[in-house]
């Protein structure tokens, strides 16, 4: 029995999919053959793969299914998947490198011409023993995929723990293997670092940065929208705000909510933006093709209407409920089809990989379903190609799309100083929004809101880090400059392309006559997003200021707040902007001024 880095495997088709670097129809990508080679040298029990979405996940853990069955070391494969969808894609791909899986499997003995099956993991809540079971009677390989998932609920983890106890090899790979909860994820390794937190220890890592130098994956240009808001609370009250000012959490998730609404006019204008960008993109990616990530069905519906506007072609739909919807996305994925809108299912694992031109039209806010959601279109097939994902002016979005390369690790233990806020709370209430498999409607879903008006601005460029751009008008030529973008280009060459447009915008903005600069004339760089915490600290400045001005003028702080509302207007201070906040501290100063 030879346990050499043969990770040729004896069937393996030189077709298969993703599986060379360019030019190389008979190699591995340099990752899949590191991390296999790693393998067979330790030959553990468990191993985790952490590779960036896109990477090649499958590719490397069929090739080593391959070499463990070609060399006796396991007589049958179990693969866990997160979705419906997903089991069948891992079927048909290991199909196609003669391994035989069952993704209908339920119950009792499995087919004599399968290698085994793909179940999903509420499939393995359900029945654990069955597992377990088929684990104890022969030597198994368990492919556990997008691992994170084994830590949704404790009954999934519990679950996977009683099944796949007795398996011979467990093979985890995950493109995000950091979770906002500190459920602990089955299989996986925790290594307590010298600040006493532990942390997943992964057994082979390979970063979007690497893959991104290798050129296994491609550069993803985000293109930010703001623009000015109306909405009405619960309360009654109407307020309006700009994408991108600092606000509190409510008034940003009310402001979101705005924009997203399909009957404003910042939905239709980013979404004209897009299927521009995508005719640009096809012109050196014929059948490059666009996702719109939805938050709900009803809005999904509503953006493929305004979409065949816009386009003149349908859109595909795909809905989270739906029982046709894995024959949907392969039909799209097939086709030279322009546009599909999807609720959540997308996010994650699904391989359409001509898919170029991404809208992040969801109010799903957490890291992971961020980086899982862009995972969707950076996989590349062919040098030069480009990535282009159109996201909200909101400041959490921004710093994902700034952090694309930063590499997490599953955090255990998150202490907390005592009298300290939990700084991890929004975050979690916010995954268990994320992981919801249907569209159930949340607890702050229910708050009566009602969205009045939105437009949109193009507001700048995220690359690599950097940000360019000045405001512009939706269909402006200063817009058309970056939506124009070849889709065919090396990464150094977009950061140069991008600095010339925005220098060629800031001397256009000069040539300007004063009346007509009506949006903010700084570059993006000089334009920094004000987080929640310095809209905190302008608060607690106003507050300051009323209660010196209390103690001066013997006014009541509610009625010196009451007052500053009238002469500057906006709501209150707890869900007023940073200009508005700005405007009641310098009216407030000139008021104590006034009584020296």
């Amino acid at each position: 029995m030879t346990t050499t880095a043969s990770s040729h495997p004896h069937h393996l088709s030189p077709a298969f999919p993703g599986r060379a670097p360019w030019g190389t129809a008979n190699a591995l990508r340099a990752w899949q053959q590191g991390a296999i080679d790693a393998y067979v040298a330790k030959q553990p029990r468990d191993f985790l793969a952490v590779a960036t979405p896109g990477a090649g996940k499958t590719t490397f853990a069929l090739t080593l299914a391959s070499y463990l069955l070609h060399n006796h070391l396991v007589q049958q494969i179990t693969v866990v998947a997160p979705t419906e969808h997903l089991k069948t894609q891992w079927a048909d791909a290991a199909a196609r490198i003669g391994i035989k899986l069952d993704p209908d499997y339920s119950a009792g003995p499995v087919g004599k011409e399968f290698h085994g099956v793909a179940v999903t993991y509420a499939g393995v809540g359900v029945r654990p023993m069955l597992h377990r079971n088929r684990c104890e009677q022969r030597k198994t390989l368990v492919i556990l995929d997008e691992i994170h998932h084994a830590g949704d609920s404790k009954s999934w983890g519990e679950a996977c723990l009683e099944a796949f106890d007795p398996a011979t090899r467990r093979l985890a790979l995950t493109g995000t293997p950091f979770r906002s909860d500190t459920n602990p994820i089955p299989f996986v390794v925790y290594e307590e670092g010298n600040d006493g937190i532990r942390r997943s220890a992964a057994d082979y890592t390979y970063g979007y940065g690497n893959a991104l130098a290798d050129g296994v994956v491609r550069p993803v240009i985000f293109l930010s929208y703001s623009g000015n808001m109306r909405w009405r609370t619960k309360a009654g009250d109407e307020i309006a705000a700009r994408l991108g000012e600092p606000m509190t959490k409510d008034a940003i998730g009310q402001a979101w909510r705005t924009a997203l609404s399909p009957t404003g006019e910042w939905i239709p204008n980013v979404l004209k933006a897009a299927d521009q960008r995508l005719t640009e993109v096809r012109k050196g990616i014929p059948d490059a093709g666009g996702l719109v990530i939805a938050t709900d069905q009803e809005s999904a519906r509503a953006y493929a209407k305004i979409l065949k506007e816009i386009s003149g072609e349908k859109p595909t739909v795909v809905l989270s409920d739906d029982p046709g919807s894995s024959k949907r996305i392969e039909k799209f994925s097939a086709s030279e089809e322009r546009w599909m809108v999807a609720v959540r299912m997308v996010s994650e694992g699904v391989d359409v990989p001509r898919l170029a031109v991404g809208v992040y039209a969801t109010t799903i806010s957490t890291p992971l379903f961020f980086a899982q959601a862009v995972g969707r279109f950076v996989r590349s097939r062919r040098r030069g190609e480009t990535a282009s994902v159109f996201v909200p002016t909101i400041p959490m979005l921004l710093e994902f799309a700034n952090e694309m390369e930063v590499e997490r690790d599953h955090v255990l233990d998150k202490p907390k100083k005592q009298g300290e806020e939990d700084p991890f709370a929004e975050e979690d209430k916010l995954l268990a929004e994320a992981e919801k498999t249907e569209d159930e409607a949340g607890e702050e879903d229910m708050l009566p809101f009602e969205a009045l008006e939105s437009d949109a601005v193009f507001d700048r460029v995220l690359y690599d880090g950097a940000e360019f751009g000045m405001q512009a008008h939706p269909g402006s030529e200063e817009e058309q400059d970056y939506l124009g973008i070849p889709g065919l280009l090396e990464p150094d060459q977009v950061q140069i392309l991008l600095q010339k447009r925005q220098a060629r915008q800031i001397a256009h903005s000069r040539k300007k006559p004063d009346e007509e600069a009506d949006l903010i004339e700084l570059p993006a760089e000089r334009r920094p997003i004000v987080t929640h915490r310095q809209l905190l600290e302008l608060r607690k400045e106003l507050n300051t200021l009323v209660a010196a001005y209390n103690h001066q003028s013997g006014k009541p702080h509610g009625v010196i707040h009451t007052e500053l509302r009238r002469v500057c207007g906006g709501p209150p201070s707890a869900e007023a902007t940073a200009g508005q906040l700005t405007e009641r501290i310098k009216k407030v100063r000139e008021w104590a001024t006034r009584m020296r």
